[in-house]
This record gives C-alpha cells, structure tokens and sequence, in this order.
C-alpha cells in the first residue's frame, strides 16, 4: 500500500511540476519586420494597453526617460547603415528610448539593447542618434501601445511610436540606391574566383560531373591578379580533380605547384596533404 501511494504522489509531483499555467500577457510582445528599399528593418518590443488611462504626462511622465514600451526594452535592428537627422547609424540592434514632452520628444537610439527597462547607469556614450520630434494629436485612440514602419520609400521610411492620441516619427534614410547599385555592377562582371573555386569544389565532393570542376578550378586559377601567386588551395583542389579523372602525372605536377606555394607562405597543413597525396599518386 505504501509504494502505490509513493508512486501516486511522484506522479502528481511531476504533473504538477510540469504543468504550465498559460495566461495572456498583459503587455504581449511583438516583433515587426519590414524590408525598406533593401534594408531590413526589425523592432521588438511589449505592448502595453491604455485600459481607460491617461497616458502621457501621467502614466508615462513627462521629462523621464522611458523604455518605450514595457518589460525589455524597445529595440530596432538595422541590416545595412542608416542615416537618422543627417548622422549615420552603423547597421545593428539598438534600444529605443524616449523622453516624452508635451510639445516636443526625445528619441534615442542606444547601443546597449539588453536592460530590463531603462538602463540602471545611463552611458551618453552609448546614444548613437539623439532626435527631437514634434508629436502630433491623433484623431482616434491608440489602445495599445503600437510602434511600427510606415511611409515606404525605395529610399526611406518612418518609425512611428503611437499610444492613446499621440505619435511620433522619425524619418531614416536607407542606402538602396548605392546596395542596388554595387549589386548590379557584381552580377554584370561575372563569376568571381572564389565563385568558380566554390563551384568546382561541390562538383568533385558530390561527384556530379569532374570535368565541369575541372573546368571551373582552371577559371579560378585563371583569374589570379597579374604578379600574385596562385592560391596553393586551389592548385590542392585542381590535383585532387585531375587526380579523380585519372590523371596521376597531372595531378602530380599540380601538387608540387600547390606544395611550392603553401612551403612559401608555411602551410604545415597543405605541405602534408600535398606530401602525402604525392607520395601515394606516385606508387605503382
């Protein structure tokens, strides 16, 4: 009798262990993502909810600097530089802070992301972009505390924090025009080196066709600068195709280019392969 109650009472332990109590959040998280031109553009941040509160100037004092939301936190992630009031913002993830006023904000890009609420010592190092913006009265309430990407352009967009009857934008500019630009100059001059070297390598591991890596490692090797050696990694790859192919001699003779480069610059790594990879192509 007693083990059946000691194995019921483990059972209702590891239930209740394990057992969750799900509850909405009063402030759920959210997480918007929104491409700009080419940048990608994510904030992560909690939502309040007005709940029949007067918001700015009591909830949220006027003249202190406030998270922007609740829990963590606001933050933006930037994928390329943006420029923010004519200062550059490097790409990367920033908190977003707030100093409400009844006429004019303060919005503060931060480089530490990572503080539950606002930061406990404040850093003015740590501001990368500092804006003042005029709020604007909203026609209709804003129950939940919204913070979203508005105002597309190929070349810019707005980030707008609305809560009850106010909002805010700041303008950001992408580089879209100069992404677009070198994208269109790299596809139209071709295949890189590294492009033909990455390509001969997967055909010769997958074996799915070694003439074609054949091919394309001699284009690697081909487009070596004028006066630079040829990278002793891509001789090791030509030898190891000309190898699979049959071609011993070939393969041989590449290995030694390969081992004569990698003895320059002292590869211990490609001097043995190579070594190695003689010594065996070499027996009869």
């Amino acid at each position: 009798m007693k083990r059946i109650i000691f194995v019921l009472a483990t059972i209702i332990a590891s239930y209740v262990l394990n057992a969750q109590v799900k509850t909405p959040q009063p402030s759920p998280h959210s997480v918007l993502t929104q491409v700009v031109g080419l940048t990608e553009v994510t904030v992560d941040y909690s939502r309040p909810s007005a709940k029949g509160r007067i918001i700015f100037g009591d909830l949220v004092p006027f003249g202190k600097l406030w998270r922007t939301g609740a829990n963590y936190n606001a933050t933006i992630s930037f994928s390329e530089d943006v420029v923010i009031n004519s200062t550059t913002l490097k790409k990367g993830k920033y908190a977003i802070f707030t100093t409400p006023k009844a006429d004019k904000w303060e919005v503060i890009f931060y480089t530490d992301s990572d503080n539950w609420g606002t930061p406990e010592n404040w850093d003015a190092n740590k501001v990368a972009v500092l804006v003042n913006v005029i709020p604007v009265t909203l026609n209709y309430p804003t129950e939940s505390l919204t913070i979203s990407v508005g105002n597309l352009t190929n070349d810019s967009a707005t980030l707008d924090i609305a809560w009850e009857k106010t909002m805010v934008s700041v303008k950001f500019d992408v580089p879209t025009q100069k992404a677009a630009l070198s994208s269109i100059e790299k596809t139209l001059a071709g295949p890189t080196a590294g492009d033909y070297f990455s390509s001969a390598q997967y055909f010769y591991q997958s074996n799915v066709d070694l003439n074609k890596a054949f091919d394309y490692v001699n284009k690697a090797i081909l487009m070596t600068k004028a006066g630079e050696d040829i990278p002793f990694w891509y001789l090791r790859q030509k030898s190891l195709i000309q190898a699979k192919l049959g071609d011993k001699v070939g393969a041989i003779a590449t290995a030694n280019l390969s081992l004569a480069a990698a003895t320059k610059v002292k590869n211990n790594d490609y001097i043995k392969m190579n070594n190695d990879s003689i010594k065996e192509w070499s027996k009869k």
